[in-house]
Parts: structure tokens; sequence; C-alpha cells
């Protein structure tokens, strides 16, 4: 038997952060959604216990390394499974960009498993699974779009914001979460983004008010690291994308854009000097 699961990209619409925690990691707010960009799984199983991926992708690890074979093994481990499993992976999302590629992979490991297995875990209980692999691996679990707190491991879904297209643009640089991390300070920052002004946009269904809203504090640091990406915003912006914003810890851009009409100027403008460049729809 195979089992098949979608792992799609998520943005952030919002993305603040409150301090630092005793832990190590940050104290962070933000609200995630995701976009019809995908990996996606195909698992079946094996009669020896081992864990064996692959993809048609040669610039990802294929081991340990791998957040999809982390949760391979840790299911297994965490449930006594003695059996093995073969996971094709194929690969669309773009790596270390800030749209959670790997982590999305990892939560659809973990639900296709379940499956795969008979195992019977519950949502929450996979979430948990999750959070021991990374932060954004629990939202990844159960999609939709949600308020993260805690290090983004606590989850509040709420309403989805209105359609749009989303298009996501990735210069060619690769940027360290953990690097962007360490350099970031909550004292430098002269305001906070509104993540209840966001909830009321999006709960009022105005794509306008959820542009105005849009706000990433990482961007402070990203920014001033990588001014490729400075310019990416200013020229989604200049193409005529109704919202701009980097997602998560960069490099990535986004434009929300509620006209189709406008999708092909500012595809083709973007494409002159960034390779990677999609179209596509929130998943609502």
């Amino acid at each position: 038997m195979k089992i098949y699961e979608k792992a799609p990209a998520k943005i952030n619409l919002l993305l603040d952060v409150l301090g630092k925690r005793n832990d190590g990691f940050h104290e962070v707010e933000m609200i995630m959604t995701m976009v019809d960009l995908a990996d996606r799984l195909e698992m079946e199983e094996l009669p020896r216990d081992t864990i064996i991926i692959s993809s048609q992708a040669g610039y990802i690890p294929l081991d340990e390394k791998n957040l999809a074979f982390q949760a391979a093994k840790l299911i297994k481990e965490r449930y006594q499974v003695r059996k093995g499993v073969y996971i094709h992976l194929d690969k669309h999302i773009p790596v270390a960009a800030g749209l959670a590629g790997g982590s999305s992979d990892a939560a659809a490991a973990l639900r296709g498993l379940n499956r795969l297995w008979g195992l019977h875990i519950p949502e929450k209980e996979l979430c948990e699974l999750g959070a021991e692999l990374g932060s954004d691996v629990p939202f990844c679990v159960t999609g939709g779009t949600a308020i993260a707190t805690g290090r983004g491991e606590k989850l509040e879904p709420i309403d989805n914001p209105p359609q749009c297209w989303v298009i996501l643009a990735k210069p060619p640089i690769n940027v360290s979460t953990a690097d962007v991390y360490g350099r970031f300070r909550v004292d430098e920052l002269k305001s906070h983004p509104s993540a209840a002004g966001m909830v009321e946009a999006i709960r009022h269904g105005s794509f306008t008010e959820v542009c105005d809203r849009l706000g990433n504090v990482l961007e402070t640091v990203t920014l001033r690291l990588y001014p490729e990406v400075a310019q990416l915003k200013e020229s989604m912006l200049r193409l005529g994308a109704d919202g701009v914003l980097m997602s998560g810890s960069g490099p990535t851009v986004f434009g929300l854009v509620s006209k189709e009409s406008k999708v092909a100027r500012i595809y083709n403008g973007l494409r002159g000097f960034c390779k990677e460049v999609y179209v596509v729809r929130m998943l609502t």
C-alpha cells in the first residue's frame, strides 16, 4: 500500500518577536496561513526495519539531516514500529526560503505514517511530536490559518484570510534562521505589528485591511544583511502588488494581489532578476 501526502508551504502574514526565552528560543506571535505551493510525499512500507528517502531534488539531504527522515525515526521509536518505510519526496518548495518546506515535509510524514501504520494518533498528539522536530511543524500538521505563540508551537485556529493571488519570489541566496534570530534585538524595535489588528482584518474579510496589517519584525535583520531582499520588496510594490512582506526569516518575499490582471505583469517583472518566482493561491 502507498500513502500520499501533500506538504504545502506557509507564509507569515504577521511575525512578531516578544523576547528571548530561558530555553534559548524566542517568544513569538505569528499569524500563518498556507499557500498552494507544495511538496508531495509518497510513502510505502518496507519489510525490513529501515528508513529510505529519495528525491528528484539533488540539493537536499536524504539522511538524518532531513526533517521527514527525523519524523519517520521519531514515530517509529515512540510507537515501537518495527517496520521500515520508503519515502519519495517530490520537492517543489525552495529550501532555506522562509516557507517552512522542511517542516511541512516532516508534518506530512507524521500524518502519512500515522495512516500507513494504522497508529490512530490524535492530531493533538501529532502536533506534540512535531514540536520536538521544529517550531513550525505543529502548524504544518494542522494547516489552515492560525495564531502561533510560545516558540511557535501553541496554535489557535482563526478564520482564513480573503482569497487572493500570492506571488512568491526567492532571490538566489540562502538565509540561516538561527543567524537572523541571533542578530535580532527586541529593544531596537520602534514598533510591533498588531496581531489583534490582523485577526480583525481577517474577520472582516477585508483584503485591503489584511494588506495594511502585514508585518514582520525579522525584516529589520534580513533586509540589512541582504539588500537584494529589500530590492525585491520594492520591486514587487512598484510592479503593483497590493501588500508585500518577507516570509519567516527570509529570503522569500510574497506579494498579495487581488486582481488577476496584475499577476502576469508582476510575475514577468520579477523574472527579470529572480529565477524562482511562483504564482499560487491561498489554501482556504
